[in-house]
């Protein structure tokens, strides 16, 4: 082992599955990790051969990439895109069951009051890849807002609109459907951040009483989807550039 290529160290547990590039970044920024009983830096090099530590806990390198796994779940309205919640709530990592190795790394996050596709995969550069921005995965989100909005609404949608945390937009609005005081609409971006649907339809005045994610990339919630259940997928699905 000691022949094999020395790789940068967030890299390498990455692909072993122990969490995102971004997650092991912040383990070595905060003292955590050990590599041959030396204080992890950034940008620190290692080898499948080297002994690892997070905290007390050696952390095996030898997770072939044949081995990772991929899991679509539908998660339900009330649970938490977390491990652990202080205030006691379900999470999303209740239901799931023990990956063959690594642990299961949650990519990106569905708000506790939004449901839908959320993905969980045990390797570290298929989840870092899929939420850095360059890679403009789109989202498909079934929506309801509280009110009618007309065309001149809908292209403002479109154009973009600035966000507290910069412009953002939708790239396909489409009308579903409309009863009452309530219309539907499917909505499209190339983005995650953080609540992005339910602010651009504040940002015009609307209120969004219900959302789901209905398509991340390739992977499609099926119609009669239960939630809380789940399904393996082949990570292949999510490799191509």
């Amino acid at each position: 082992m000691t022949d094999l290529p020395a790789e940068r160290l967030q890299k390498l547990l990455a692909a072993a599955g122990h969490g995102s590039r971004r997650t092991i970044e912040d383990w070595i920024r905060a003292g955590r990790i050990t590599v041959n009983g030396k204080l992890a830096e950034l940008g620190m090099r290692a080898r499948p051969g080297d002994q690892v530590r997070l905290d007390d806990r050696v952390l095996s390198l030898g997770v072939a990439a044949k081995r990772h796994e991929l899991l679509v779940y539908n998660k339900p309205v009330g649970e938490v895109t977390t491990r652990r919640d202080p205030q006691g709530r379900p999470t999303v990592f209740d239901r799931l069951p023990e990956p063959r190795a690594g642990r299961w790394i949650v990519v990106g996050r569905l708000d506790v009051h939004t449901a839908g596709v959320l993905l969980f995969t045990t390797d570290g550069e298929l989840a870092h890849r899929l939420m850095h921005p360059s890679s403009e995965v789109e989202r498909e989100y079934l929506v309801r807002v509280r009110g009618l909005p007309d065309e001149p609404c809908l292209q403002r949608l479109l154009t973009g609109i600035q966000l507290d945390d910069g412009p953002a937009r939708f790239d396909r609005i489409e009308r579903d459907s409309a009863s009452g005081s309530h219309a539907w609409f499917r909505v499209t971006l190339h983005e995650g951040r953080n609540r992005e649907v339910r602010r651009l339809w504040s940002a015009v005045g609307f209120e969004v009483s219900r959302l789901t994610r209905i398509r991340f990339g390739p992977i499609r919630l099926a119609r009669d989807a239960v939630p809380g259940a789940f399904h393996y997928a082949d990570p292949s699905v999510l490799s191509q550039d």
